[in-house]
């Protein structure tokens, strides 16, 4: 497996699969979804909708991942995952690993070979940067998986940063 970082807009790569952190809804909402969404087109939330109605009434459970279609993006596919809110009194950083894992395995389903994360969590729901790079990148580097380029695609300088720590560690 190639593990590669870029600095950029996760909606702009050109692999298989993108993956989109997602809440439970599976109806949108701010930073990578609602990028995700708006530059996808309608076909995303539609699917999305439908995946609620058939299997996920209550919302995709967190940890959890689920593919649509990629609508006008690069990639062919979305894989949602819903990411844990960060508690510092709670240790849930299991459920972030399970978000990359899910991903992988959803991926590995679809005949996947490249794939794009973003840095699940580390936005709106407050994970530590350093933190959520380091769960990131070992959970990926520790699966067994089928697909052959994993890109981390980071929007700001810290967290590209902190992801180029995350890999140069053992």
């Amino acid at each position: 497996m190639n593990i590669t970082l870029v600095r950029g807009d996760i909606t702009e790569q050109d692999v298989d699969a993108v993956v989109n952190a997602a809440n439970s809804s599976l109806l949108g909402g701010g930073g990578v979804d609602g990028a995700i969404h708006r530059k996808g087109g309608p076909e995303i939330l539609d699917e999305c909708r439908k995946l609620r109605a058939s299997h996920y009434g209550g919302g995709l459970p967190t940890g959890q991942a689920v593919a649509t279609t990629a609508g006008r993006l690069p990639a062919r596919w979305v894989i949602h995952t819903v990411g844990p809110v960060y508690a510092k009194s709670e240790d849930r950083s299991g459920l972030l690993a399970s978000c990359y894992r899910e991903s992988l395995r959803v991926a590995d389903e679809l005949g996947v070979a490249s794939i794009a994360f973003p840095a699940v969590s580390a936005g709106i729901y407050g994970w530590p940067m350093d933190d959520a790079a380091r769960i990131a990148v070992g959970t990926v580097r520790a699966a067994q998986t089928k697909v052959q380029d994993v890109r981390f695609v980071l929007f700001t300088e810290d967290a590209y940063a902190a992801f180029e720590r995350a890999v140069g560690e053992p």
